[in-house]
């Protein structure tokens, strides 16, 4: 005789029907079918297809991972490993109604430790945890790239709650839609008395093609397909002296003449819009308000490399970025500006769009170049240079976002005009992004060389808070920091250079004196922390041990030897490793600790941070 089974044995759970597991719906993988053709090899399409299912389901349970690892011939872990690489994937579910809260330095400074703690009060949660009923989660996120409206929340992939209040989040927690929350202000502008090119006056969001195509659109580049070798335009453009705007500052021009003329492989423009550094949150003004003018400048600069094809890398984070330049993008392909006729050339260029997932690692380029291969977005050794060996092993040009709409005026008006913008050696406008603590963030337009205490006091407002200035960081936070008495320095390459820092982004973040200089060295190496890709010992192991090392200080625990340490951790960490993070989070830490180190000491002395009005890390 059997006996029967008893409750929570094998046996009852055999007899137990098992929860069907998720599957994709016909919709979602004819998506995921279509976008596999935008690539030259099935792997790219994993990112996207990621985004659709995730979309779809929720999470990325086994069964969905099992799907897409078929649909796109990868090993299930292939995708596994690239799902757990990125923090927007989720392997397991979040609540229905998942709350994401910008904790890095200008949302920090705006208050974003106390939205977390009534998050956390109200629900009951830590970060990472979801209610019994399954319908709120929570996470603390790094910069969510809209500074100048901080403090910052996402629901879901939803568009951004900016500045957020307590009350915001009363109201979504007790049920309101967000999109009733959902606000974006107008924070980008061209100030009294500048000749602006990158962004339309007056406020306009010059968003369809023919308000575009009524200022002069695409004008610049029937020129550059239909008049011009790929040469002179090359030449055109380096002897206007555009540099790069995404941080490095190296010239445009002169970038593209490395690309080979004779290639026996197609060639690829790959364009960085995945601004994720706190204090950046420039490109997504460009691509809310004129993103034709940026889909121009990638059509004349996919012409000066010779390239088939420009793939766009966008930060996934930007819900309305992305869906004003696919709709643009949509446009250009109707009119036949893109496709398999460019301006009746009988020639092919495409525009492809990439959402990255949440990592900022994918900044640097080769770590871009592997995300949209597919791939964990580690960056690669070198040589070999993307020029020689970039997207599927192609030649490939990187150029940021920015820097690529600069370029359709520069042929419209010519080298010489261009030049009457900036410095000698630092030439055209760009968009300078301010946040902390000013009366008005936001991102202006500006001559490169515009002194900083110019962008602060006259366009920003001067400080919010009415206190001193503390600490100024020029652009963004891998960017060396300055005291307060280098606020006259010009915001260009060699006037930075020379006050110990850098141009980088042009994200300027500004601090009063209430800001306890360790915390706010706190804040951007847990950024550090979080963000490396793990590649190099140096990098892994220097940015915890020096975030360690500052809440230690913070906490009034720390030591002198403790500051000594992480001067000498920044020396072994600068120029040791694969790509340039390492020696941002040096640079970020070893700089606050020189340019403030009585107030570290102070931390010792005292046992305890003598700065009482500084904002909650």
């Amino acid at each position: 005789m059997i006996a029967d089974p008893q409750p929570g044995s094998a046996a009852t759970a055999s007899l137990t029907p098992a929860r069907t597991a998720p599957r994709l719906s016909a919709a979602c993988r004819a998506g995921i079918e279509e976008v596999k053709t935008h690539y030259p090899q099935a792997r790219a399409a994993l990112l996207p297809a990621l985004h659709l299912a995730q979309a779809e389901v929720g999470y990325l349970p086994r069964s969905i991972v099992d799907e897409i690892a078929v649909m796109l011939d990868l090993l299930p872990i292939q995708v596994q490993e690239v799902i757990s690489f990125y923090p927007m994937f989720h392997a397991r579910p979040v609540g229905r109604c998942h709350i994401q809260v910008c904790t890095n330095i200008a949302c920090a400074l705006a208050g974003a430790r106390k939205l977390v703690r009534q998050i956390a009060s109200r629900l009951d949660l830590r970060a990472g945890e979801v209610t019994a009923d399954g319908q709120f989660s929570f996470a603390e996120v790094e910069c969510l790239g809209s500074c100048g409206t901080a403090p910052v929340v996402q629901v879901n992939a939803r568009p951004y709650v900016e500045r957020a209040t307590a009350e915001d989040i009363e109201r979504l927690l007790g049920g309101a839609d967000p999109a009733t929350l959902e606000r974006a202000p107008q924070i980008s502008m061209i100030p009294e008395g500048v000749e602006g090119y990158l962004l339309p006056p007056n406020g306009q969001a010059r968003r369809g093609i023919d308000e575009y195509l009524a200022v002069g659109g695409y004008q610049a580049a029937q020129q550059a397909w239909r008049e011009l070798q790929p040469e002179a335009i090359a030449e055109i453009v380096k002897s206007a002296g555009l540099r790069g705007r995404g941080g490095a500052g190296f010239g445009t021009g002169m970038k593209w003449s490395f690309m080979p003329k004779d290639a026996p492989k197609p060639c690829y423009l790959a364009v960085n819009g995945d601004e994720s550094e706190p204090g950046t949150f420039k490109d997504r003004q460009i691509l809310e308000r004129n993103p034709h003018q940026f889909i121009e400048g990638a059509l004349i600069a996919g012409r000066a490399i010779r390239a088939v094809a420009a793939y766009v890398y966008l930060r996934g984070e930007y819900v309305v970025p992305y869906r004003v330049l696919m709709d643009a993008i949509g446009e250009a392909y109707a009119r036949g500006y893109l496709g398999d006729n460019v301006m009746g050339t009988g020639q092919r260029f495409d525009i492809r769009v990439t959402r990255g997932a949440g990592a900022y690692i994918c900044g640097e380029e080769t770590g871009m170049i592997e995300s949209m291969e597919g791939k964990k977005g580690q960056p690669r050794k070198r040589p070999p240079f993307p020029a020689g060996w970039g997207l599927w092993g192609c030649p490939t040009t990187v150029n940021n976002l920015e820097t690529i709409t600069h370029v359709p005026m520069i042929l419209r008006n010519g080298a010489e005009w261009f030049k009457k913008f900036g410095t000698e050696k630092s030439t055209g406008n760009t968009l300078f992004g301010i946040s902390g603590h000013v009366n008005r963030p936001g991102v202006y337009e500006l001559p490169l060389g515009t002194p900083l205490q110019e962008i602060i006091e006259k366009h920003a407002g001067g400080v919010s808070t009415g206190r001193p200035i503390k600490a100024i960081i020029p652009g963004g936070v891998s960017m060396p920091v300055l005291n307060a008495d280098k606020i006259g320095v010009h915001m260009d390459h060699d006037s930075l250079q020379k006050a110990g820092t850098l141009l980088g982004t042009g994200g300027v973040v500004v601090m009063d004196d209430s800001v306890c200089p360790v915390r706010a060295a706190a804040v951007i190496a847990r950024f550090f922390r979080h963000e490396t890709c793990g590649q190099c010992t140096q990098c892994r192991e220097g940015t915890a041990f020096i975030y360690k090392l500052l809440k230690r200080l913070d906490y009034g625990d720390g030591s002198v030897d403790d500051i000594n340490t992480i001067e000498s951790i920044a020396g072994f960490m600068e120029g040791q490793t694969i790509c340039a993070l390492s020696d941002a989070a040096a640079w970020a830490a070893g700089n606050f600790v020189r340019r403030f180190r009585p107030d570290f000491e102070r931390h010792v002395s005292e046992r305890r941070c003598p700065f009482p009005d500084s904002f909650e890390i």
